[in-house]
C-alpha cells in the first residue's frame, strides 16, 4: 500500500500519479515512442522534471504491461566507463527471475565477468544483488547484462539520466561502445536524459559522433499554467486552503514556471495552512525562502569574478536577457566591451548559473538565487 505524504507538493521522489502534475501530453509521447521501439533524447534545464517524468512515464508502462522492466540510472556522480556498467549491473541484476535459487543460476550463468552477491530480504524473500567489477571487463560485463535483458522474454527500458556525464569519461571511444550494443537491441530500449542542452545536442545532432540521429529528441518545458493550476487549487482544496487564480500566477510567473522552484512555494504554502492564500502570502513565502539561502547565494558569488557577478545581476533584472551582447543592453548596465560579456556569458553557463535559452537569450538558473540578484543594490 502506499503511503500517502503529509505534503502532497512533492520535492523529491516519485510515489504515484496522484502526486504528478500533468505532463499528459509529454507522457504519452515518451511511452509511446519506448513503446514502439523509439529511443528517446529527454533535454531540459535541472529542476524541470525530467525525472519524475521519467519515472511517471515507467509507472504507466508498467501498468499497461505486467512484463514490462524498467531501470533509472543516474549518470551524475559516475567517472568513468567501469562506474557506468557497475551501476546499470547494480540496478539490472536479479530483477529479470523471480526465485532467489533460479536467480542464482542464471545470474551465474550470463555474468562470467562480474562477482555478485545476493542477499534475501529477511522480510519478503526477494533477492537484492551488489556487484564487484574489474574495470578492465567493463564492455565485456556491459555484453552480459545486455543479453541477460535481451533473453528475458521481457520489454525493458532504460533511462540513463545526466547522460551527458559520459563525455567526461577518460576512456575514448565510449559513445561508438555503447552505441554499438544499443542499435543490436531489440528488446531493450533508452531514454538519454541531460540538463546540458548544447552537449547533448551535440552528441546527438552532429553527423561525427556516433548517436547521430539515433534517438527521437524531446526537449522538457515548463508545465502549462493552467494545468498546474488545476492540480495545486485541488490539493489546497482538500487541505481546506483557498488559492485563486491569480495568486497561483504570482507564484508561477515570479519563478518563471520553473517546476521544483514552484513545487517549492506550494510546499510552503500548504504547510501555512493559511485558509485563505493571498498575492502577499505569496510574495512573503517567497521572500522566507530567498532569505534562507542568502548564504550559499554569497557563495555563489565569490566563485565568479566581479565583472561575472555584475553581468549576473544584470540578467536577473532583466528576468530574461535578450541581445545580451547588443549595444542597448552593455550600455544599460555599463558592461564595456562586447567580447568581455561573450567570455563571462561562457563561464557562467560552464558554470550553471545561468541558463542558455534559444534565441539568444540567458536566465538566472536557480530561480531563487535570481531573486535575490535582482534585489542588490
Amino acid at each position: 500500500m502506499i503511503k500517502k505524504p503529509s505534503n502532497p507538493f512533492l520535492l523529491t521522489g516519485y510515489i504515484s500519479p496522484t502526486y504528478f502534475c500533468d505532463r499528459a501530453e509529454e507522457t504519452q509521447r515518451l511511452t509511446s515512442a519506448l513503446r514502439n521501439g523509439r529511443n528517446v533524447t529527454l533535454v531540459s534545464p535541472r529542476r524541470m522534471g525530467k525525472t519524475g517524468l521519467i519515472h511517471h512515464a515507467f509507472h504507466m508502462l508498467r501498468r499497461n504491461n505486467e512484463h514490462a522492466s524498467c531501470y533509472y540510472v543516474d549518470l551524475y556522480q559516475t567517472d568513468c566507463f567501469a562506474s557506468l556498467v557497475r551501476q546499470l549491473a547494480n540496478a539490472v541484476l536479479g530483477t529479470l527471475d523471480t526465485r532467489g535459487t533460479k536467480v542464482m543460476k542464471t545470474v551465474a550463468a550470463f555474468f562470467k565477468s562480474l562477482r555478485p552477491t545476493l542477499t534475501l530480504d529477511p522480510m519478503t524473500g526477494e533477492p537484492s544483488f551488489s556487484v564487484d567489477m574489474q574495470p578492465q571487463m567493463a564492455e565485456h560485463s556491459l555484453a552480459e547484462i545486455f543479453q541477460y535483458m535481451e533473453q528475458s522474454g521481457r520489454q525493458c527500458y532504460i533511462a540513463f539520466d545526466e547522460f551527458q556525464s559520459i563525455v567526461g569519461y577518460g576512456e575514448q571511444n565510449i559513445e561508438a561502445v555503447l552505441r554499438s550494443y544499443v542499435q543490436r537491441l531489440t528488446s531493450v530500449h533508452f531514454v538519454f536524459s541531460g540538463s546540458q542542452r548544447h552537449v547533448l545536442e551535440e552528441m546527438f545532432a552532429s553527423a561525427a559522433r556516433p548517436f547521430f540521429q539515433s534517438t527521437q529528441m524531446m526537449p522538457l518545458k515548463e508545465i502549462d499554467e493552467a494545468a498546474y493550476f488545476a492540480f495545486a487549487e485541488a490539493k489546497f482544496k482538500s487541505h481546506g486552503q483557498r488559492l485563486a487564480a491569480e495568486t497561483f500566477h504570482e507564484a508561477y510567473t515570479m519563478v518563471r514556471g520553473h517546476t521544483w522552484y514552484v513545487q517549492m512555494v506550494l510546499n510552503r504554502l500548504y504547510e501555512s495552512n493559511d485558509k485563505l492564500i493571498t498575492t502577499t502570502v505569496v510574495q512573503d513565502t517567497i521572500h522566507s525562502i530567498v532569505q534562507e539561502g542568502e548564504a550559499t547565494y554569497q557563495t555563489f558569488l565569490r566563485l565568479v569574478t566581479p565583472f561575472q557577478g555584475r553581468l549576473l545581476r544584470a540578467i536577473a533584472c532583466e528576468g530574461t536577457a535578450r541581445e545580451i551582447l547588443g549595444k542597448k543592453f552593455i550600455e544599460k548596465y555599463r558592461l564595456g566591451a562586447a567580447s568581455t560579456v561573450r567570455s563571462a556569458i561562457k563561464s557562467l553557463v560552464d558554470k550553471e548559473l545561468i541558463i542558455d535559452l534559444d534565441n539568444n537569450a540567458y536566465e538566472v538558473y536557480d530561480r531563487f538565487f535570481g531573486i535575490w540578484l535582482s534585489t542588490l543594490q
